[in-house]
């Protein structure tokens, strides 16, 4: 069983495609060996998605695939 990460210290950045604003953007987090901390930018206290690098990491390219 898998321990939830403290990511109290990460340090989170928006996609370089975000608009700027606070509206539809996901942030993510670095530096965390074999994971990709992802959260909500409007709801920065909330709850943050733990994804495993391989499967952010297919993620992304399947988006970059399609143009979205």
């Amino acid at each position: 069983m898998s321990r939830t990460p403290d990511l109290g210290a990460a340090v989170w950045r928006k996609s370089s495609y975000s608009d700027g604003g606070d509206n539809n953007c996901l942030e993510v987090a670095h530096d965390f060996p074999g994971i990709v901390p992802v959260r909500d930018s409007k709801n920065p206290t909330g709850p943050a998605l733990v994804f495993p690098d391989h499967a952010w990491t297919a993620f992304v390219h399947g988006v970059r695939r399609t143009g979205r």
